[in-house]
């Protein structure tokens, strides 16, 4: 990549953390390594890396409430969440909170990089921003990602935001898993409960009814279609 991507890896795995570490700075980037959540906790309050490596099995503050804070504070900062529990459900479960990704231990190394290289172009993507526009009660300024819902400003993950804009972009469109994989992620290939608990999450913040959703839906067998459109 052109510029310097900054990786900060929390994880108290010494043999793991070590192995990361030197693989990732072998390949330029740079690493800020810790083996606890309440040192990455406290360096997190004066700097924010392009991406945060978290296993969510942490020492003293947990994963998961690393993730949140972030979250909180910083929506738009990539988050790949490790961990050594390998089932649907915690990989969701781990989405859920906060994550932009997912890997379980053990992994790649090479994949490890390939996911963080996909979450930083995304995020600093440079191409030809599109016009600021109004799709039904949505008002989208894509130069500064931001998206209103009304008057309200919606407040969405990096990765929530990406799939937004894709979906409005995109209205009265079947779009399938795979596809939102491809185009949203930037991957050839996927855990399709990815999309699923993003979809889930994004119908949380922009439905009034998230389990009878009237913009994002479901199409069944198909995938799913952004409308703003009323039902007949």
């Amino acid at each position: 990549m052109a510029n310097r991507v900054e990786v900060m890896l929390v994880e108290d795995d010494a043999t793991v953390l070590n192995v990361v570490t030197d693989y990732l700075r072998r390949r330029d980037y740079s690493v800020s390594a810790f083996t606890d959540g309440l040192s990455a906790q406290r360096a997190l309050r004066t700097t924010r890396p392009d991406v945060l490596v978290l296993d969510r099995m942490l020492p003293g503050v947990g994963g998961d409430e690393l993730c949140r804070e972030v979250r909180e504070q910083s929506p738009q900062t990539p988050i790949l969440m490790l961990t050594a529990l390998d089932s649907v459900d915690e990989r969701i479960d781990g989405l859920t909170r906060g994550a932009d990704d997912y890997m379980a231990k053990p992994f790649v190394l090479r994949e490890l990089q390939l996911r963080i290289d996909a979450m930083v172009r995304r995020s600093r993507a440079v191409h030809v921003t599109p016009a600021p526009f109004v799709l039904g009660p949505f008002r989208v300024d894509p130069a500064h990602r931001r998206i209103w819902l009304a008057e309200q400003e919606m407040t969405l993950t990096s990765r929530e935001y990406e799939l937004f804009l894709f979906l409005l972009q995109n209205p009265d469109r079947i779009l399938t898993r795979e596809d939102l994989i491809r185009e949203v992620w930037g991957w050839n290939f996927g855990e399709p409960s990815t999309v699923t608990v993003h979809v889930r999450r994004l119908r949380e913040k922009i439905e009034p009814e998230p389990r009878f959703p009237r913009y994002l839906l479901t199409e069944w067998g198909r995938g799913y279609r952004f409308t703003v459109t009323p039902p007949p």
